[in-house]
């Protein structure tokens, strides 16, 4: 049986898409679907089952994947090996969200560049992300949704706590966490809000997880960047919520107040993604290796 013909086959499916298997394997759709067929024809059994928004394999097809696939990785480990026992003279694709990325992955990885690994980042929404590392433009990314099926595989992160921040000012007026604690979301509703998106999805989150409501008010301040946003709240533009691990410094020098302390903190874990198959790849297995062993402190 012809192996280009079984790693299309363990390609497609494992991307659940004849279109993301062609950009993974640098074919065109037509290759694929041919190679696809051409299989199906030697084994005299369908392989998938063609649906409306891509396929899905069926019960031979599964079989025949999950027996097949580990010997395919296993070759492609040793190939790569081959070529490439060290970490260095290899460059490292990481997508991710700005902040993040910028804060902590990349200074995580940053040792890695004297052992000759080259860092080249790319910052994008979690749908971008995950869309540009299942097409092969990424090694490893970073992200908040956890994505499905078996093309793409994730391991948590780290999770992150939110907090409910203003200036001083703001603080002040409405009594700090006692106000908040006591009145609830009116106590806030006067105060303008800072966001990276006019749907508020931040302090929509914190409002439905602290307290079971909607928030009010509308953004104030918009600007795409957390950083961008805790800046504008230090210089009084109304309240925001944010990451602790990026106000941190500012709420220990009182740059900005946390305006509630909840007994029960929103959380948003962050994970750690691969195409299936690459941590046979001996820099991305350093690499995804060095940011889980980062990410414990974080």
């Amino acid at each position: 049986m012809d192996l280009a013909l079984l790693r299309t086959f363990v390609t497609v499916h494992r991307a659940g898409s004849f279109t993301r298997a062609a950009a993974l394997l640098g074919l065109s759709q037509p290759a694929v679907t041919s190679q696809i067929r051409a299989l199906e024809r030697q084994l005299g059994r369908p392989l998938f089952l063609r649906q409306a928004r891509g396929v899905t394999p069926t019960t031979i097809g599964d079989e025949l994947a999950h027996r097949i696939a580990p010997h395919l990785d296993a070759l492609v480990e040793i190939a790569e090996a081959g070529l490439d026992d060290d970490v260095g003279s290899r460059t490292l694709h990481l997508a991710g969200p700005p902040e993040f990325t910028t804060l902590r992955a990349l200074p995580a990885l940053t040792p890695l560049t004297a052992q000759g690994l080259a860092l080249r980042a790319t910052f994008g929404s979690a749908e971008e992300t995950l869309d540009g590392l299942a097409a092969g433009h990424h090694d490893l990314a970073i992200t908040t949704a956890r994505p499905r099926g078996g093309l793409l595989a994730a391991v948590p992160l780290c999770d992150e706590e939110h907090v409910l921040i203003a200036a001083p000012r703001w603080a002040a007026r409405i009594g700090a966490s006692g106000g908040v604690q006591a009145r609830g979301p009116t106590a806030l509703e006067q105060l303008p809000v800072v966001e990276v998106h006019e749907s508020l999805p931040l302090i929509s989150r914190y409002w439905a997880s602290v307290f079971d409501a909607k928030p009010a008010a509308s953004g104030a301040v918009v600007a795409p960047d957390l950083r961008a946003v805790l800046t504008c709240v230090a210089a009084g533009a109304g309240l925001a919520v944010l990451p602790r691990y990026l106000c941190e410094d500012a709420l220990d020098t009182g740059e900005v107040v946390a305006l509630l302390d909840p007994p029960v903190p929103p959380l948003r874990t962050y994970f750690l993604v691969v195409r299936a198959g690459t941590l046979a790849l001996p820099h991305i297995a350093r690499a995804h290796e060095w940011l889980l062993r980062a990410a414990v402190d974080w």
